[in-house]
């Protein structure tokens, strides 16, 4: 695995312990039907990652006010890769996912795709996406493989250098 590294932007916030701060603000791509496992509200999907991460002292969950973002993911670099933030979240919603499997239908892939804000902000709103956090893409899907291809994700990421992107991707079980 490798470990992927962020420069502290102009927002990393000293959090107790006087470390410096990464910032990810997560979305929901809910892309499988609900007869397999139930859609998530905002709310239940924000108390996924508060319910599992709690048990991590450098990371800090909250549900955000924001049309598209929904989960504030604080956490301390020293401590966490953004990569290893996006398995944990990985993780995180794949447990939650097994206990409320509907049917014998296979599980949903889990996808996490990350990348890094390196333009300036459309607003100065306190949950909207800043210049150095990390914008992440939870994705529910039948097929990780059609997804990616169907967001032309290879493409995308061909210019962007390895430390300001990262996928996670949790197959089916």
């Amino acid at each position: 695995m490798s470990r992927l590294k962020m420069q502290p932007s102009m927002n990393s916030r000293a959090i107790v312990s006087n470390e410096l701060q990464g910032r990810m603000l997560l979305s929901h791509n809910f892309d499988v039907s609900p007869d397999i496992v139930p859609a998530l509200s905002r709310e239940e999907f924000a108390e996924v990652f508060r319910s599992s991460l709690q048990t991590q002292t450098h990371l800090q969950c909250r549900l955000v006010n924001h049309p598209h973002w929904v989960v504030e993911i604080l956490f301390a670099i020293a401590q966490f890769s953004p990569q290893q933030v996006g398995e944990l979240c990985a993780q995180a919603l794949a447990t939650q996912r097994q206990m409320q499997k509907l049917s014998q239908a296979p599980m949903p892939d889990i996808l996490v795709l990350g990348g890094i804000k390196t333009t300036p902000p459309t607003s100065d709103a306190p949950d909207a996406l800043q210049t150095g956090d990390w914008g992440v893409d939870v994705v529910e899907t039948l097929s990780g493989k059609a997804f990616l291809q169907s967001i032309a994700w290879d493409a995308t990421i061909a210019q962007k250098s390895a430390d300001t992107i990262f996928k996670v991707e949790r197959k089916a079980a």
